[in-house]
């Protein structure tokens, strides 16, 4: 079967395949400084984080509305008060903190896909399920992994203080607050680059666009 490249497809499909590279393209992670969620909950499952109700839906985005959905709001629709992501202390977040084995359950993609659109971008926990681990780095959301004293120290912060403000350096693989907390994480180096760089899976291939070119001129039966 011949598989059509997108330069010999229609316009329309053409306009279609360029605009969800465009519009699902992963944003780079250098340092983000922001607002820490303390969630004090282990074994947070996918379940949780996305319920399978919301997974019909065919676009990588909106989903950050039906993030904890079930914790988030009551039966009757309305915002649940005491749930962490409704605290007032806790608006605006963009670091999510949270305890050990964190994204277990189902292998749904969806979970990191609804953490990213509600505007989370890293998540600090002492570890982590290893497929929703591996799934946060191939959409520009930054797991950490640190001791379970560290966490408690910032469990300890965030929940001491209105607003607790953590700095997260990709580049230096630190983490650090205005009032002397330091840590440091570890990502293996081809990770760390392609999240410094904003590259998935499709901006990898691209980058090696003119050879695939080259290869298919010079091979045109395989076309």
């Amino acid at each position: 079967m011949v598989v059509p490249r997108i330069t010999d497809c229609p316009p329309t499909y053409q306009s279609f395949e360029l605009s969800f590279e465009t519009q699902y393209a992963m944003q780079p992670f250098t340092k983000v400084t922001g607002v820490v969620a303390p969630m004090d909950r282990a074994n947070v499952d996918t379940d949780q984080i996305i319920p399978k109700q919301f997974l019909k839906r065919i676009e990588r985005s909106g989903f950050g509305q039906f993030l904890f959905f079930d914790w988030r709001f009551n039966e009757d629709g309305s915002p649940n008060p005491t749930f962490e992501l409704n605290l007032p202390r806790n608006q605006d977040a963009s670091i999510l903190l949270a305890r050990r084995n964190f994204g277990s359950g189902s292998s749904r993609e969806h979970a990191v896909w609804a953490i990213a659109d509600y505007g989370i971008r890293s998540v600090i926990a002492p570890s982590f399920a290893d497929i929703f681990y591996n799934n946060c780095f191939k959409n520009g959301t930054l797991p950490i992994q640190l001791t379970e004293a560290e966490v408690e120290e910032l469990f300890q912060r965030a929940q001491s203080r209105s607003g607790y403000v953590l700095t997260v350096d990709l580049e230096s693989c630190t983490v650090t607050d205005s009032e002397g907390f330091h840590a440091t994480f570890d990502v293996e180096p081809f990770r760390r680059h392609c999240l410094l760089h904003g590259l998935d899976d499709i901006s990898l291939t691209l980058e090696h666009e003119e050879k695939i070119t080259a290869f298919e001129q010079a091979h045109p039966a395989l076309k």
